[in-house]
């Protein structure tokens, strides 16, 4: 099992919520335990669990970092369809993208 380096609620502590406010900023992330706060990254990171790491177990950190690594750019952004992408990998859409932007 590997750890988290850092705590989360050291982010949502008061301290460290009122320093922005005292800016005129707003956080992007608010309360603790509010999932729908980041959900891009729930999404990303409930998708790598439930398709990709759910039973594996790795030996070393650097084993665990080097099979995420490959999700991410061999099957993540190359081959995963994604419904928010119309059914396309981020690859195709940035090459879409690309085309477009250099046929403009």
């Amino acid at each position: 099992m590997l750890q988290r380096l850092v705590e989360l609620a050291n982010y949502t502590s008061y301290d460290f919520g009122t320093a922005p406010r005292q800016h005129g900023m707003r956080r992007s992330v608010g309360r603790t335990g509010i999932c729908y706060d980041n959900a891009l990254a729930e999404s990303f990171l409930g998708a790598l669990k439930n398709e990709w790491l759910g039973r594996m177990k790795f030996r070393t950190r650097a084993e665990a970092r080097a099979e995420i690594f490959w999700y991410i750019e061999s099957f993540y952004n190359q081959r995963r369809l994604h419904s928010s992408l119309g059914y396309k990998t981020p690859l195709e859409v940035h090459q879409e993208s690309t085309r477009m932007g250099l046929a403009a």
